[in-house]
């Protein structure tokens, strides 16, 4: 496809804002650069009317902050902003422009509401318009210029279909009655504060198989983490690029002396010897000075629960998945086990109870209130009215779940071609 116009002055750029503003509705899309950037930015954004498509490019403006003239067009109440999986991109672009948003659809979450089984947006276009949408540059580097026309088709195929995508959901989510659902989630995305990423010195603990290390290999790998994220930043490059996960579990594990040993491990290639084979083994030495401490408890964000609210916690999943069944919607879409456990933890006594709990949405407390409010009940009157002392005691931690928009670009192709809904 060719049928796109490239955004590229400032003149441009400002005669499209003015334009916007006149429309009903418009798509979105974003591209950045996180998988080949340790400090990612904004690349490319696609915009669609429903007579045409534009590619705005940042870079060639000067830099993502120069879109600013797009600002009364994301606010307006009056424009119809549709974006797929929108979390991601309304990060970025809060991020890298302060924009704020108003009057938004998801078309991924919008599918999820409606329990299609494949919610990507290249399963959605093929269900809908029985088209095929390219993949082959998903992992495409964006900030490198000039694009190619293969990226430049495949960032217009992102906003293609979903004007008349949003039309076709819209019926169905008014024909089942779930249409206030979708936009009360729609206002919550818009009202949502996305806070600054910070490094996480801890990250190294979250690491698959570093628990399984003994003391002194998990202090080596503490100092290989810190050593890579320091290089990371230096060279701007994503850290596993720099060296995997793998190979930092492997260095730790056999903790290597010389040189010549640590050119036997997995993953370290005659290259990246040359490049950082030294302060890879001043890490191992630092680390080798001491042994690792007490593992720290990483908060999970969830409430410790007794046993009275466990019995309510498997009460509830079995509600889920029969309630699950008879909507036809995945499970943790109508309610996440963090939500689950928020209800079992307050023994709601009535549906007004579950107000009070952030973490559940408007329209579940609304819809499903009543039903899981007697599930609790019931459960507690089998249980020989155990006392339902779970409303004081256990933590308050948590909140509303939800993702950092760490939401890399990994996310973002998983959002346009997976199969799976997220639960």
């Amino acid at each position: 496809m060719g049928d796109f116009e490239v955004i590229e002055t400032k003149a441009d750029l400002e005669a499209l804002a003015q334009d916007l503003m006149g429309s009903k509705i418009i798509a979105i899309d974003t591209e950045a650069d996180s998988f080949y950037h340790y400090f990612d930015k904004t690349c490319l954004v696609q915009i669609a009317d429903r007579k045409n498509i534009y590619l705005l490019d940042p870079i060639a403006l000067g830099g993502p902050a120069e879109l600013a003239p797009l600002g009364p067009v994301f606010a307006s109440p009056d424009i119809t902003k549709i974006f797929h999986a929108a979390e991601y991109d309304l990060f970025v672009l809060t991020r890298d422009c302060s924009f704020t948003f108003h009057n938004l659809f998801d078309t991924m979450v919008s599918a999820q509401l409606l329990g299609y089984p494949s919610v990507g947006l290249a399963s959605l276009a093929e269900r809908h318009f029985g088209v095929h949408m390219p993949k082959d540059e998903q992992r495409s580097d964006w900030s490198r210029r000039p694009l190619t026309q293969r990226q430049l088709n495949y960032a217009a195929s992102d906003v293609l279909y979903l004007i008349e995508l949003t039309e076709k959901l819209t019926r169905e989510l008014k024909a089942a009655k779930r249409l206030r659902w979708a936009q009360e989630e729609f206002e919550t995305l818009c009202g949502r504060k996305w806070p600054e990423r910070s490094f996480d010195k801890l990250g190294y603990l979250r690491i698959k198989g570093a628990r399984r290390l003994d003391p002194k290999g998990l202090s080596i790998l503490r100092e290989l983490y810190l050593m890579r994220d320091k290089r990371a930043r230096e060279i701007d490059r994503p850290p596993f690029k720099v060296l995997g996960n793998r190979t930092l579990l492997d260095i730790s594990d056999q903790k290597p002396r010389k040189l010549a040993e640590l050119a036997e491990i997995k993953g370290i290639t005659e290259l990246l010897l040359r490049r950082m084979g030294r302060e890879i083994m001043a890490a191992v030495r630092e680390g080798r000075k001491v042994d690792h401490g007490p593992i720290p408890k990483m908060s999970s964000g969830r409430r410790r629960i007794d046993r009275h609210a466990e019995r309510r916690m498997l009460a509830l999943k079995k509600w889920r998945t029969q309630a699950s069944e008879r909507l036809a919607m995945d499970p943790g879409v109508l309610c996440p086990n963090l939500s689950l456990e928020a209800i079992a933890w307050r023994a709601p006594e009535s549906p007004k109870d579950l107000l009070e709990l952030p973490e559940l949405k408007g329209w579940f407390s609304r819809e499903f209130g009543s039903e899981v409010t007697e599930v609790c009940k019931q459960d507690d009157v089998a249980a020989g009215s155990a006392p339902r002392s779970s409303k004081q005691s256990g933590s308050r931690g948590g909140g509303r779940g939800g993702g950092s928009a760490d939401k890399s670009e990994g996310k973002k192709s998983a959002a346009r071609s997976g199969d799976k809904n997220p639960s």
